[in-house]
């Protein structure tokens, strides 16, 4: 619980409507890399990208076979 409560708040806001259990690890790493500190809206979109293009990938391997 004590690296949720150290993400920024942007970011919590973000997991807290995330479609994915995300770790706060794996958040925070995507938050970093975009620049989350400088550009809130730029990481929050990063983030919403990855999670779609995971979802993209659950749906073919959830999928039911023809």
């Amino acid at each position: 619980m004590q690296a949720y409560d150290a993400l920024p708040q942007p970011l919590r806001q973000w997991l807290t409507q995330a479609c994915l259990p995300w770790s706060p690890a794996s958040a925070l790493k995507i938050w970093r890399q975009t620049g989350g500190s400088r550009n809130p809206a730029a990481a929050i979109g990063r983030l919403n990208a990855v999670e779609q293009a995971m979802l993209q990938q659950d749906t073919k391997v959830w999928a039911p076979k023809s």
